[in-house]
C-alpha cells in the first residue's frame, strides 16, 4: 500500500497545499478574530531571522529604530486627504475607551506616516537635522476582506521606515537605496528568491505617494507576490504636518519624505517559492536550524557520538539541533523533518557508528550521502552553501520559464492566466489597466527594457509586468 501524501500535492490544488504546509509545519493558524493569525514558534523563529537580517541592513543604511503609538487620532489621517481616502475601507476605529465615548475617534494604525510626520515636525528645525532616518518594528491593522495566513491578514507584523530629507534628489536616492541595498539584497541573498524591481503605476502606488517602487516575486503557481515597497512621498506629508527646516540660505523649506516596509508576508512568499510536495524547503541562510542531527536507533555510544557531532558542527558556525526521540518511529521523524524544511539532516545509528560514518540527507533534492564522521563538518558547510544557490537557481529558472514577452494586451491577458507577461506599457496604458483589473489582473510594475527602475511612467519604451497576484 502506498503512503498517503502528508500535504496536498501542489499540482492538484495549490491553495490547499499552501494551507496544509502552514498548518502541518506548525508555522501559524487562524486567530479568534476573523483575519487574525497566531504565529507559532516555528513561524516566529523564521520571522526573527528575517528581522535580524533586514534590521542589520537598515542600520547599515543609516536608519535608527524608534517606536510610535498604536492608536492614532483620526484627525491626523484626515490632514492628508489622499492618504485617508486610500486607507478608509481598511481602518479599524476605536470610539469607546474606559467605558466612555471618546471625544475623538482613534484609528488603530494601518501605517504610521501621519503620526511620525507629527513628530518629525517637532524634531526637524534646521538643515542640520536632515536627513532624519527612522524605522520601527511593529504590528499594524488593516481590515482584510479575503484573509490568508501570512499573505493577507487583518493584523500583521512588519517594519516601516520613515525618513525626511532636504531635497527631492536625496529622498529619491534613499528610497531606492532601501529598495536595492536592504530589500533586494536580503530577498535574493538570504531568502533565495529572485525579485523584479520596478515602479508601480499611478493606479497601484501607495496612497499619498508620488512614486512607489516594488519588488515582485513569482510564486510556485505563477502568480505574483509583492515582497516589499519603498515610497517617495514628495512634500505631501511635510506640508500636511508642517515638516519644515531652515535651509543653508536661511529660508524656510518643506522637507521631502519617504516611507518603506516589508512584512510577515515574506514568510508566505518563501513557502510558495521554495516549497514542494514534501512541505517546506527553507533556504540555509534563513533557517533557524540548518542541520538536524537524528539518532536513528539507540546503541552503545550513539548518543554521545551525536552530541559530539553537534558540538563540532556548532563550532563551525552552523545552527544545529539534536533529535534523540528514539521512542518515536524514525520514519515519522524523517517525514516531519522534511515537512518542516530543515536544509540538512544527519542520520546516525549503531551500524553507522560501527562503520565510522553517518548519512547526510539534503532537503533540496532528498539525496542521501554516506560520509565519514571526521569529514562531516566540511561536507555540511559545502552542502549548505550549494543548496542555498540551488534553491535560488530553481526559483529563477521557474520564473524565467513562465515569463513571456508579448506585444499586445490580448496576448498579455492570455499569458497571465498561468504566469507573467511582459508587454510594452504603450500597449496597455490607463485604459488597458482598467480592462486588466476587470479580469483579476494587474500591472505589477513598470521596468525599463534593460531591467532598470524608471524615474516615471512617462519614459519611452517601458515594459509592463502583468500577472495575477496575491
Amino acid at each position: 500500500m502506498s503512503r498517503q501524501p502528508v500535504v496536498t500535492p501542489r499540482g492538484d490544488d495549490f491553495p490547499r497545499w499552501y494551507q496544509d504546509v502552514i498548518a502541518k509545519a506548525e508555522l501559524a493558524e487562524n486567530g479568534p478574530v476573523r483575519g487574525s493569525m497566531v504565529i507559532r514558534p516555528a513561524g516566529y523563529a523564521l520571522w526573527e531571522r528575517m528581522q535580524g537580517e533586514v534590521d542589520a541592513r537598515i542600520k547599515a543604511a543609516g536608519a535608527q529604530n524608534a517606536y510610535f503609538p498604536l492608536l492614532i487620532p483620526e484627525s491626523y489621517l484626515r490632514r492628508e486627504a489622499e492618504h485617508v481616502e486610500g486607507f478608509s475601507p481598511e481602518l479599524a476605529v476605536v470610539t469607546i475607551g474606559g467605558g466612555k465615548q471618546l471625544e475623538e475617534p482613534l484609528v488603530v494604525r494601518p501605517t504610521s506616516e501621519t503620526v511620525i510626520g507629527e513628530y518629525m515636525a517637532k524634531w526637524v528645525q534646521s538643515y542640520r537635522d536632515l536627513p532624519l532616518l527612522l524605522n520601527q518594528w511593529a504590528n499594524v491593522l488593516r481590515w482584510e476582506l479575503r484573509p490568508r495566513l501570512f499573505l493577507r491578514t487583518t493584523e500583521f507584523l512588519w517594519q516601516e521606515g520613515h525618513t525626511a530629507h532636504a531635497t527631492e534628489e536625496d529622498a529619491r536616492a534613499y528610497a531606492r537605496r532601501i529598495l536595492h541595498e536592504v530589500y533586494e539584497d536580503f530577498m535574493v541573498g538570504v531568502l533565495g528568491i529572485p525579485v523584479t524591481a520596478g515602479r508601480k503605476t499611478a493606479r497601484e502606488r501607495f496612497a499619498g505617494a508620488t512614486s512607489t517602487y516594488t519588488l515582485e516575486a513569482m510564486m510556485g503557481d505563477g502568480k505574483a507576490l509583492q515582497m516589499g515597497t519603498s515610497h517617495e512621498l514628495g512634500q505631501n506629508f511635510a506640508k500636511a504636518f508642517g515638516i519644515e527646516y531652515s535651509s543653508v540660505r536661511g529660508t524656510r523649506e518643506h522637507a521631502w519624505t519617504t516611507s518603506w516596509g516589508s512584512t510577515t508576508r515574506m514568510i508566505g512568499g518563501m513557502v510558495m517559492v521554495h516549497g514542494d510536495d514534501g512541505g517546506l524547503r527553507v533556504p540555509p541562510l534563513l533557517a533557524p536550524t540548518q542541520v538536524l542531527v537524528c539518532v536513528v536507533k539507540d546503541g552503545d555510544g550513539v548518543h554521545d557520538a551525536a552530541r559530539r557531532l553537534v558540538e563540532e558542527i556548532e563550532r563551525a558556525g552552523v545552527r544545529v539541533a539534536l533529535d534523540t526521540r528514539t521512542d518515536t518511529p524514525f520514519g515519522r521523524r524523517a517525514v516531519d523533518a522534511e515537512l518542516k524544511g530543515f536544509p540538512l539532516r544527519i542520520e546516525i545509528g549503531p551500524r553507522d557508528l560501527g562503520e565510522g560514518r553517518v548519512v547526510l540527507v539534503r532537503r533540496l533534492d532528498g539525496s542521501k550521502t554516506p560520509t565519514p564522521i571526521d569529514a562531516v563538518t566540511d561536507r555540511v558547510t559545502e552542502m549548505l552553501s550549494a543548496d542555498q544557490r540551488g534553491l535560488y537557481e530553481a526559483a529563477r529558472e521557474h520564473r524565467d520559464a513562465r515569463t513571456v514577452e508579448v506585444k499586445t494586451l490580448d496576448e498579455a491577458v492570455e499569458v497571465a492566466a498561468t504566469g507573467w507577461a511582459r508587454v510594452p506599457w504603450a500597449a496597455v496604458g490607463t485604459a488597458g489597466e482598467t480592462r486588466l483589473n476587470a479580469q483579476g489582473l494587474t500591472v505589477r510594475c513598470l521596468v525599463r527594457a534593460d531591467g532598470g527602475v524608471p524615474d516615471s511612467e512617462d519614459e519611452p519604451d517601458l515594459v509592463a509586468l502583468v500577472a495575477r497576484a496575491y
